[in-house]
């Protein structure tokens, strides 16, 4: 046993050296200890979470889809700026130059966006649509071109059609930066007008707010954003970056401050993890892992977010079918005690103890499948509102009276209201009564408990609109 133990001991020593060269490499990249690593890790976080931030807006705005074609309109003025520079003697190949020209193109196709849509009957998404499809066309015929330039062969321009974060320089990776932080600022300092665009552009308006200058300012923002996102991301999955941290944000919140901020935290987590892989596996496309990580918190959010979740949501609908069910049996029972025992609603109290109905018998008061019954029967006398007596018969406890009692009353309330305001006929008001019931608040029941004591002060339990007519009541 002990020269066992001697034996896995050295083997482990041995092995040492090796899993500390392979754990190295890793431990220097998630430290930053490279420079060039800090600087384009930097870089790439700042776009991500401007991405994130102008994405929100977008998202709010409805036009989730004018980044991608604002990225499609960029590669014209790629190509363009390419050709402009190689024709003066230089290699083409200046990323300021290059980034001068998407910027052109794409605020170009912004604004044609903008123009269709004012001056024709055309809907946004057919601009988008064409904006999209003829710059991109232009591009790729001034690609062909640059292919049969002299200069063609060292014109990288598929960096920006498919991004490559492991060929930027210090200086690229700086200016990436320095542009995402003024789009950030801006959109920070423009919060409130932005915020006024998106939930009511129409009132807006009307308070005398420049509109169309502020909607253009955010065009450019987005137009910003997705120049500067090219070589990192790519013209392709530039999209990507504005949409899903923004659409993975919506699920976990309803304010927009929140949803600004995780978003940005969204697209920041994407953009560094995917930096890091790049700069960890030599050849791994960066824009594709950002896209996939990005992807990634969009299904976790989709299935568990706490406000639009999947999980979520079903267990809300489950537990609010549960209550419906519960509270549809105890209106069944309250209504066969008050119907059996002929007294009035005072005298009620008095029979719930000695009163109790068969299961055959409460079968038939909505029209139950036994199985669906006796779910509710068990969820009932789970929650203490009833008992199964000795007789056999089921029973009506002193806490489910109270809630039996609750619950007719709203829902008789409510068919009053419908027969007041909405004019529905006594004959037909049970099933719309049915229908919103169970989702009165504190408020609406206050203001039909006033519409009782107003309209039927001699009334302390409204009456089934079924048994006693209302016409009388009426205004």
């Amino acid at each position: 046993m002990q020269f066992k133990f001697w034996i896995l001991v050295s083997l482990l020593l041995v092995g040492a050296p090796a899993a500390s060269a392979d754990v190295m490499p890793l431990m220097r990249v998630l430290t930053l200890q490279d420079y060039n690593t800090r600087v384009v890790v930097v870089g790439i976080l700042l776009l991500g979470i401007a991405a994130g931030v102008i994405g929100s807006f977008m998202l709010l705005r409805k036009r989730a889809l004018v980044g991608d074609a604002v990225s499609h309109a960029t590669l014209p003025g790629l190509c363009a700026a390419f050709m402009i520079m190689a024709s003066m003697g230089g290699d083409g190949k200046w990323l300021p130059g290059l980034l001068l020209g998407a910027l052109v193109t794409g605020g170009l196709g912004i604004l044609m966006v903008l123009w269709i849509r004012s001056q024709t009957k055309l809907k946004e998404d057919t601009a988008l649509g064409i904006v999209l499809s003829v710059f991109f066309g232009m591009g790729v015929s001034l690609l062909g071109i640059i292919q049969k330039m002299r200069q063609g062969h060292a014109a990288g321009l598929e960096s920006f059609i498919y991004g490559k974060t492991a060929s930027m320089l210090a200086g690229d990776a700086m200016l990436i930066g320095g542009a995402a932080l003024v789009v950030i600022t801006t959109a920070v300092l423009l919060f409130k007008e932005f915020r006024l665009l998106c939930f009511d552009e129409a009132f807006a308006k009307s308070q005398g707010w420049p509109v169309r200058a502020l909607d253009i300012v955010m065009m450019l923002l987005v137009v910003t954003v997705t120049v500067i996102g090219l070589q990192a991301v790519g013209l392709i999955l530039m999209i990507a970056l504005l949409v899903i941290p923004p659409a993975t944000a919506r699920f976990w919140t309803e304010h927009l401050q929140t949803l600004v901020w995780l978003s940005a935290i969204t697209g920041g987590i994407s953009g560094l993890i995917g930096a890091l892989a790049s700069a960890l596996v030599p050849n791994l496309p960066a824009g594709a892992v950002i896209v996939l990580v990005a992807a990634a918190f969009f299904v976790f959010s989709m299935l568990f977010g706490s406000r639009r979740g999947v999980v979520i949501r079903f267990f809300e609908h489950w537990k609010l079918s549960r209550k419906v069910g519960r509270q549809h049996l105890l209106r069944a029972l309250y209504e066969w005690v008050e119907e059996s025992s002929g007294t009035g609603p005072d005298e009620l109290a008095a029979e719930r103890e000695s009163m109790g109905i068969s299961f055959e018998s409460l079968l038939p008061e909505r029209s139950w499948h036994p199985r669906q019954l006796r779910r509710w029967l068990r969820d009932a006398m789970g929650q203490g509102n009833i008992y199964d007596g000795s007789d056999g018969l089921f029973h009506l406890t002193r806490e489910g009276w109270s809630e039996a009692r609750r619950v007719v009353r709203n829902h008789r309330l409510w068919e009053i209201y419908l027969i007041e305001y909405a004019d529905i006929a006594p004959s037909h008001v049970d099933r719309d009564a049915d229908m919103i019931e169970h989702v009165l608040g504190r408020a609406m029941v206050d203001e039909l408990e006033a519409l009782l004591r107003t309209r039927y002060p001699h009334l302390a339990m409204p009456p089934s609109p079924h048994t006693l007519s209302l016409a009388g009541g009426r205004s």
